[in-house]
């Protein structure tokens, strides 16, 4: 019997939904089973041997004495987390705007880039925690010392990143702007900044986790109380207490913002380079 259309219409619908739908399962089982069956594994091992080896949780707490920490102390936990994210984001910010003024200012002179960019990295050596107590005699105890430390993490990268991509122009779009007598701003601004893109944004995806780190560690040298303290205070206070549990929360709360923060910086890196440039264009492939 001959088959209808409407039958061989819907095989050939099915033949081409089959192949996606194997497509996404295998996706599925090649990038995200193995990290969760490992997130799953190391849940249960973490919740089982503070069990078996009768910790008390102010010693090694299980993941549910720190989501009733979490619970409990919600209160302490929720504005210092609102608190830690306004300084990175605004120590992100500086490092950011800085680091590309000063990368761009650099690298429109040799003569400039050789004798500032190698005290970039002398001040990049240096650990934050030597430099730390400085910062704080000079702006005082609180906001500005935080931002300032948490710049002086997030800083180098960008400049690090931005210059190197400024530097790494391609040789013969370089011989075309000579040719057709462009000066030296429309070959740094036409040419040498989108060229420099990517690394920008390689510098910043760097500085974006970075300025969590230098504000926590603001926090834990220069913060203050009265509800003005972020995680690094909180976790300051939590260890003199011993709330070991709700130390846990703090440090897990710094890894969640961390990780979002980065996430959100990729996206944005993702939109910018999505239609231009290969590393993006590939990705989506």
């Amino acid at each position: 019997m001959a088959m209808s259309s409407m039958e061989v219409t819907s095989k050939t619908v099915k033949k081409k939904v089959h192949p996606k739908k194997g497509g996404v399962v295998k996706k599925f089982r090649a990038v995200y089973l193995g990290p969760i069956i490992a997130f799953i594994v190391f849940i249960v091992a973490w919740q089982v041997i503070p069990s078996l080896l009768a910790l008390q949780p102010f010693i090694f707490p299980k993941p549910t004495d720190v989501v009733n920490a979490v619970i409990e102390d919600w209160q302490l936990l929720w504005p210092a987390i609102q608190i830690t994210v306004g300084e990175s984001v605004l120590g992100f910010i500086v490092s950011g705007v800085i680091g590309i003024m000063a990368s761009v200012l650099l690298a429109s002179s040799k003569v400039l880039e050789r004798s500032i960019y190698p005290y970039a990295i002398v001040l990049q050596t240096i650990p934050v925690v030597a430099v730390a107590p400085i910062v704080v005699i000079w702006f005082g105890a609180g906001f500005n010392s935080i931002i300032v430390i948490s710049f002086l993490i997030g800083f180098f990268p960008v400049i690090s990143n931005t210059l190197l991509g400024l530097n790494s122009v391609d040789k013969n779009l370089d011989d075309l702007f000579t040719l057709y007598n462009a000066s030296k701003w429309q070959r740094m601004w036409r040419l040498r900044m989108p060229s420099a893109l990517p690394y920008i944004m390689a510098g910043l995806k760097i500085s974006c986790t970075l300025s969590i780190v230098g504000a926590i560690v603001g926090e834990y040298i220069a913060g203050i109380g009265g509800g003005k303290g972020g995680l690094g205070y909180s976790i300051t206070v939590a260890a003199v207490q011993v709330k070991t549990p709700y130390l846990f929360a703090c440090g897990i709360s710094a890894a969640v913002l961390g990780i979002t923060f980065y996430l959100l910086v990729n996206l944005f890196s993702h939109l910018l380079l999505r239609s231009w440039h290969e590393s993006e264009m590939k990705a989506e492939k």
